[in-house]
């Protein structure tokens, strides 16, 4: 009897440990599942998606924002990883490229550490500061007005000795990097710092310096440059040394691309003679010297031709009647007065009127 009694007993004790590592494998199964099973699932061909999240947010937001996304399987495990891994109550903004079908502790991983996904932010060929804060707002969470009021700031402006028409000339058109959730403040302090590094430049200095301009005058012109030349950049040096010989000489510099900054149409393809009685101090047909700011956000190459400018005797000059891009230069005004019929000439023939 006893053997039997033993013998049931041990059945019963081998069953009851069965039953509790099959109990354990199941929950170890079920938290395993949880946390390492894939739970992001995207339908197309993408290897993943960017998620951006906003600074201030909380978890709640991000669910929300993955919500919207409509990446995540299972929002109830992703919840419970976040809890258990301290996300929940460390959410970090930014902008987070999700890879597809990874588990919910990588992706908890990825959003609590922060790891962003550098912006290769570019500009270029941009015409006010307004227009560049439109740009760079479609790159990085600050919206443009925000940009525009620390590009505005009195504070900021009296730090620099800038006048509100100058600020301009303080952004270098380039390609940088950014974090997607880089604020404005942070934007235009980094905009500094870059205008600072290209200008710290011995190079840069040293010509400037002979010139006789500081950096602010050196952008002023550099811009009229860029859009007297938008098309044919060899000849951009040409037509700096042109302007330089102007201002040296105390003559207007009689720019059309000025004037059709003071108009306000930038679709305007032939200035017409009373354009140039304009009264704004951007009618360089009316006022000597250079106009009170950039009439666009000069590029690298605008600013060097200008440092780099061709040593002539020109003070006219007048695009080229082949609409090659080109311009006709001339040392004196009689001479001026042959290419510039010639181009009114070919605009009559193709009736560009305004």
């Amino acid at each position: 009897m006893k053997k039997k009694s033993k013998s049931k007993f041990l059945k019963l004790l081998i069953s009851f440990f069965v039953v509790v590592i099959l109990c354990i494998f199941f929950i170890a199964n079920h938290f395993h599942k949880k946390i390492f099973q894939p739970n992001i699932s995207i339908n197309s061909s993408k290897s993943g998606v960017f998620v951006e999240i906003p600074s201030g947010s909380d978890f709640d937001d991000v669910i929300e924002i993955l919500s919207k996304k409509g990446i995540l399987v299972n929002y109830n495990s992703f919840k419970w990883v976040s809890d258990k891994k301290n996300y929940v109550y460390n959410v970090k903004p930014g902008r987070y490229f999700i890879e597809n079908s990874i588990s919910n502790n990588k992706l908890v991983n990825i959003l609590r550490s922060g790891r962003q996904k550098v912006i290769k932010l570019t500009f270029n060929n941009v015409r006010t500061v307004n227009d560049l804060a439109g740009v760079i707002s479609k790159k990085i969470e600050a919206d443009s007005s925000s940009i525009v009021r620390e590009v505005m700031n009195p504070i900021f402006l009296k730090k620099l000795d800038l006048t509100s028409d100058k600020v301009g000339c303080i952004f270098i058109p380039n390609t940088y990097e950014f974090y997607w959730n880089t604020s404005a403040r942070d934007f235009v302090e980094r905009m500094l710092i870059e205008y600072k590094k290209f200008w710290s430049q011995k190079s840069r200095k040293n010509k400037a310096e002979r010139l006789g301009l500081n950096w602010y005058e050196i952008s002023v012109l550099a811009s009229i440059v860029e859009k007297e030349q938008n098309i044919k950049y060899d000849e951009r040096p040409k037509i700096a040394g042109l302007y330089l010989n102007r201002l040296e000489k105390k003559m207007k510099l009689e720019s059309d691309p000025t004037l059709i900054f003071a108009i306000g149409d930038f679709n305007i393809k032939r200035v017409l003679n009373k354009d140039k009685k304009i009264d704004s101090p951007y009618n360089t047909y009316l006022k000597h010297g250079l106009p009170p700011g950039p009439i666009c956000i000069p590029s690298i190459n605008s600013i060097d031709a200008v440092l780099n400018h061709e040593n002539h005797g020109y003070i006219f000059m007048c695009a080229k009647e082949d609409f090659s891009g080109y311009h006709n230069f001339a040392y004196d005004y009689s001479s001026h007065l042959v290419n510039a019929r010639k181009y009114q000439r070919a605009l009559n023939k193709k009736k560009i009127l305004r």
